[in-house]
């Protein structure tokens, strides 16, 4: 932590992400370089799967169950075709490198989704936060977030019976989809009314305590019913998003997630070799330019086929020009297992360091590729773009002028759907409405007593 905080303060003077010197100060202790004899690889680990814990569940905590009904089209086709089209891309680089089948099943999950992390802080850096891009940007990092704990889980059943058979992987996404649905209405049937009953002896000592008891109860739930601990904490992360004390809890888990996302990236850092990435720095070089190319061709392409401009789908697809958190993740639970190859690790790393380097040079280079796409397009190409310009401007407009009295929103129709045809209505009724009530303002005590 001491190499963290002074790596990290030099890579934050020159203005590079914060995650690369955790990442570079991993390398630094490391027992493959200075720190042989103070580090034990087995504590290392231990650590860093604390850390991929509260960074799953901060990541839950951020997650909101109405972005799902409001992102529409765009986030669905979006993340299709980045996450589909990366998948087949990967696979295909790995039977390309002749790695074999379950190697090149995992390369393909590590390639296959950006950092919602190193994206968001991008942005943010670049100063486009109020972009319009953003929305549907979020939109598709949120539901990328979703496929990569699926991809854990599923990874793990293959890794563990060493063979890909559709049917039994069939079995496990109905198990997994089945067991979340339970977990989640059963989460937000009790959790949100029991935290509005003892509401008023909650200070912020006790709700973090029970915050993180929550998480690490439901991590020992998914470890009993057979999936990833990873799993559990992002479910109940999701769970405590839907409830009243969800801005205060992340407000609270903020230096929780600060320290152990540092000890998560030095952990990362720790288990790199440098010999290996000059072993194989032709490698990472491949694969970093496979990342790129293949990010910026389907997440534009996603983008476009789901209604943003070409503007907006460009921005959106050369922002997402790198992987993170979720691809370090699935190479330690190949490298955990044995069933990846050891020099796989090495290069994702590296390829992600040198991705996240590139990231904000890239976004740079968004709107000098646009002028000369637009520039140099077929007249009947450039009419298109210039309607659909002019049709998201129209909506945008009408968005905007709208009241929320004006048409319901994509979630009131579907509660308003369900509420409609389940029999047990009081049940759903209260269901919704745990599940909105972060949303709603906070009221006056006296208000609150008087209803």
């Amino acid at each position: 932590m001491i190499t963290a905080g002074i790596v990290s303060l030099l890579f934050k003077l020159l203005k590079q992400p914060v995650v690369l010197g955790y990442i570079v100060a991993g390398i630094l202790v490391g027992p493959h370089l200075f720190g042989e004899k103070l580090v034990e690889m087995e504590n290392v680990e231990t650590w860093g799967n604390i850390g991929v814990l509260f960074v799953l569940f901060c990541i839950g905590l951020e997650f909101r169950m109405k972005n799902l009904f409001e992102s529409g089209k765009v986030a669905i086709i979006g993340v299709s075709t980045i996450v589909g089209g990366m998948l087949l891309l990967g696979y295909g680089v790995g039977r390309f490198s002749l790695l074999d089948n379950m190697n090149s099943i995992f390369l393909a999950a590590m390639l296959c989704m950006s950092s919602t992390t190193i994206v968001m802080k991008a942005i943010d850096e670049a100063g486009l936060g109020k972009a319009r891009f953003v929305k549907g940007a979020t939109s598709i990092l949120i539901f990328e977030d979703i496929i990569a704990v699926v991809l854990l889980v599923l990874l793990s059943s293959i890794a563990v019976k060493n063979s890909f058979e559709g049917a039994e992987l069939l079995e496990k996404v109905g198990v997994l989809v089945v067991t979340l649905a339970v977990w989640f209405v059963v989460g937000i049937l009790i959790i949100p009314t029991f935290l509005r009953w003892v509401r008023p002896y909650l200070n912020d000592e006790i709700l973090i305590i029970l915050a993180l008891g929550l998480c690490l109860g439901m991590v020992l739930t998914a470890e009993e019913a057979g999936f990833s601990s990873a799993l559990g904490a992002f479910v109940m992360g999701m769970i405590l998003a839907e409830t009243k004390e969800a801005h205060r809890i992340e407000h609270l888990m903020a230096p929780l997630k600060n320290v152990f996302a540092a000890i998560f990236f030095v952990s990362v850092g720790m288990m790199i070799n440098p010999s290996s990435l000059v072993a194989y720095w032709d490698s990472i070089l491949f694969v970093a330019l496979v990342i790129i190319v293949g990010m910026i061709t389907f997440g534009t392409l996603g983008c476009w086929w789901g209604g943003e401009t070409l503007k907006d789908s460009m921005q959106t697809g050369f922002s997402f020009v790198q992987i993170g958190e979720f691809s370090f993740i699935i190479a330690s639970l190949g490298s955990k297992l044995g069933v990846t190859d050891p020099a796989i690790y090495p290069i994702i790393v590296a390829a992600s360091v040198l991705t996240t380097f590139l990231t904000p040079y890239i976004m740079k280079a968004t709107m000098p590729c646009y002028n000369f796409l637009y520039n140099h397009a077929s007249p009947r190409l450039k009419a298109k773009i210039d309607a659909r310009e002019q049709q998201v401007e129209q909506a945008q407009k009408a968005e905007m002028a709208a009241t929320p009295d004006d048409a319901p929103s994509a979630a009131d129709k579907v509660r308003h759907a369900v509420r409609k045809t389940v029999v047990t209505k009081r049940v759903v009724d209260l269901f919704f409405k745990n599940m909105s009530e972060n949303d709603q303002p906070v009221q006056e005590p006296k208000a609150e007593t008087h209803e």
